[in-house]
């Protein structure tokens, strides 16, 4: 058994894809309608085959009131790691990225916080290299 997909509340899918792909770097992997109904998948492309994340658009009353909970208490919907939180901030920031958190040690690892323009805050990490 693997994870395949996981989904994220979005309230807008065409400006979520733009911040997950243009911003954050990821790719399309899945895109098609059926009626009113939209499935939008991205994905790493580190990893095309693997998990994808799939932008759900929160127009059920209970997803939208748990993502904006989730937003109102400056909680992540997602973490994504990276090998250069660094070099990723200063590259998502000259794309006019909004970040609530710049590159912060935290214990372990070192993490941002940014908005994706969709209602949501997702967390960046990068895990310190073990000194043993």
């Amino acid at each position: 058994m693997k994870i395949k997909v996981t989904s994220l509340y979005v309230d807008d899918q065409d400006k979520a894809l733009r911040f997950y792909t243009d911003v954050l770097g990821f790719v399309k992997k899945n895109d098609f309608s059926n009626g009113p109904y939209r499935w939008l998948t991205v994905a790493s492309p580190e990893e095309p085959n693997g998990t994808e994340l799939q932008l759900a658009l929160n127009n059920n009353p209970a997803a939208k009131t748990y993502q904006q909970a989730l937003f109102q208490q400056s909680q992540p919907a997602a973490m994504f790691f990276t090998d250069d939180i660094q070099a990723d901030y200063d590259r998502m920031k000259g794309q006019g990225a909004e970040f609530t958190m710049p590159p912060t040690d935290v214990t372990a690892s070192k993490i941002a916080m940014v908005k994706d323009t969709c209602g949501n805050l997702i967390q960046l990490t990068q895990l310190k290299a073990w000194q043993g």
